[in-house]
């Protein structure tokens, strides 16, 4: 790892907390010491992870076959009959980004004409993006509310489609008279519409969640993390749900949780001490999508699976997608299995041994060599982890076996995920990359852009050879062989934080966000990557990709 930050200053570390700011510091949940060291780090500049190269099907990546389907959703629905499955939706947002350029052509200064709007598309793209919503009204699932909306105002929507006139239009479906879609979180923007109404991607959720996770008994275990606006219409949506599916025997058992004010981060000013507001208190900021690691262990879930709240699909589609998700948790479950049956077996060897690491005179080392080997062979084979060239070597000074088993058992003992791969499609996002862990191991990585220096030619040429990319499409073993949940903190990559620069009152001053959810928060846990279709990853980043044939849905259904 390197670290490099232009604007990194080398004055001495920052000690200056005043009992003010101390009082403030415990509000938050945030430790003094945890607050110096997030000041150190933008002293220091961002630690950059050193990519190895990418990984490529057939080299970190692996495909999942349709013939090995049926062996993998089995072991999977079994998995999930126990009650073992569970739902974990990152749901804090509000719908801002997804209408950003509607917004930002509502508020300009003079309204644009329609036809003035078509001229400057070429150049503008937030104009480029309003025309393609205007001309794809008709299509949104929000178009019957749309148009109550401006009836109740005594307007038409189809006239003023007729007449062009697209911003009493924007004004009714943005502004807080309105809809108001764009404060409103993205969990309830009607993603699809069908015969009997418009369905959010939260219901799409929840409707997913009914084949994917229900156990034995009907229970669908979700958990989604929420912002402190949207608490009670998030409740409110999901209690509406539960007797829609209880006819068919489904419950839900849904928690929510908020993101902890503890896991905040301080702003820096330009000189790298802490920012400060107007009155003088510590500026802080949220610590991105790192802090729901917390949230995702305070679940105690057995089986997670976790995907962005924007990536569903319509009813019509899902027999084509949900299949692969339940292979993937069936995957896992597989992998788990052996895991759990080597530690066993390697807990067994090792307490057998002599403590001192001494040849043992009975001969048991010969047969102990033999199951190191073995399982050495299924963490670089299955697991992808390649281990220090020390313990690559054959053992042979004493203690060298100890040594290795010890390595084979806290390669073994740690939480494991299996991740989506689709082909490098353009889309944003982090990549599969192998990448050298501090104790010398090789290992499968999930990394983003920002964590990686582009001032290093070949560090930016490995980024740009990636054929995969990331969709946020993983599922999670969390517990350990006795069944109790993994300690998720331990396995952090505390320095794999990123620094970014943000404008705070005409200044640009500098944030910080914690390890990346499923980067540098997931850094030490076992990671298999899968390559799926690309027909899998269906995102709404912006409105108009409901207007993509996977988001259109079908009368009828």
């Amino acid at each position: 790892m390197t670290r490099t930050d232009p604007g990194a200053s080398h004055s001495p570390p920052f000690t200056g907390f005043t009992e003010k700011d101390r009082a403030q510091l415990r509000a938050h949940g945030v430790s003094e010491a945890r607050a110096l060291a997030q000041l150190e780090i933008f002293r220091k500049g961002q630690t950059h992870t050193r990519l190895e190269r990418a990984c490529t099907l057939g080299d970190g990546i692996e495909a999942l076959h349709r013939g090995d389907l049926p062996v993998l959703i089995a072991a999977h629905a079994a998995a999930a009959a126990q009650g073992r499955a569970l739902q974990f939706v990152p749901a804090s947002g509000a719908a801002t980004r997804m209408f950003k350029s509607l917004t930002a052509v509502m508020h300009r200064p003079a309204q644009a004409s329609f036809s003035e709007l078509e001229k400057s598309a070429a150049q503008d793209g937030e104009a480029r993006e309003t025309i393609a919503w205007f001309h794809g009204l008709r299509r949104f699932p929000y178009y019957p509310a749309l148009s109550a909306a401006l009836a109740a105002t005594g307007k038409d929507l189809e006239a003023l489609i007729a007449a062009r006139d697209y911003g009493p239009i924007l004004e009714r479906l943005l502004s807080p008279g309105g809809l108001n879609y764009s404060e409103r979180p993205k969990a309830l923007i009607p993603f699809h519409s069908y015969a009997g109404g418009a369905r959010t991607s939260l219901e799409e959720h929840l409707a997913e969640a009914a084949e994917l996770v229900r156990d034995g008994e009907g229970i669908c275990r979700l958990h989604f993390t929420v912002s402190p606006d949207h608490e009670r219409d998030i409740l409110a949506a999901l209690e509406s749900q539960r007797g829609l599916y209880a006819a068919a025997g489904i419950r839900f058992e849904t928690g929510i949780s908020r993101q902890q004010p503890a896991t905040d981060t301080l702003a820096a000013a330009p000189g790298n001490d802490p920012l400060r507001n107007a009155d003088d208190t510590l500026c802080f900021r949220p610590g991105g999508h790192g802090a729901l690691l917390e949230n995702l262990s305070g679940t105690g879930g057995d089986i997670v699976f976790i995907r962005n709240i924007d990536n569903v699909v319509p009813q019509r589609l899902r027999a084509q997608v949900l299949p692969w998700r339940q292979a993937m948790g069936g995957h896992l479950v597989r992998l788990r299995e052996r895991i759990c049956a080597y530690l066993d077996r390697l807990r067994a060897a090792r307490a057998l041994l002599p403590a001192d690491g001494l040849p043992d005179p009975g001969g048991l080392d010969a047969n102990v060599a033999g199951l190191a080997e073995e399982i050495a062979r299924f963490t670089e084979m299955e697991l992808r982890v390649f281990a220090p060239e020390a313990m690559r070597t054959a053992p042979t000074e004493p203690g060298a076996l100890v040594r290795l088993l010890d390595y084979l058992i806290g390669t073994l003992d740690r939480p494991l995920r299996v991740c989506a791969m689709v082909r490098n499609q353009g889309e944003p996002g982090g990549g599969p990359f192998w990448v050298r862990a501090k104790d010398g191991s090789m290992r499968p990585q999930i990394v983003e852009s920002a964590q990686v220096d582009m001032a290093d030619a070949r560090q930016r040429a490995i980024a740009a050879s990636a054929t995969h990319f990331n969709p946020v499409d993983l599922v999670c073993a969390l517990r350990d062989t006795q069944g109790r949940p993994y300690p998720l903190r331990d396995f952090v990559d505390e320095e794999a934080c990123f620094i970014t620069s943000k404008s705070k009152d005409g200044m640009m001053v500098k944030a910080l966000e914690l390890p990346g959810l499923w980067n540098g928060s997931m850094a030490y846990w076992n990671t298999v990557f899968v390559e799926l279709p690309v027909a899998t990853f269906n995102p709404v980043k912006t409105v108009n990709d409901l207007l993509r044939e996977s988001h259109q849905g079908v009368a009828g259904e």
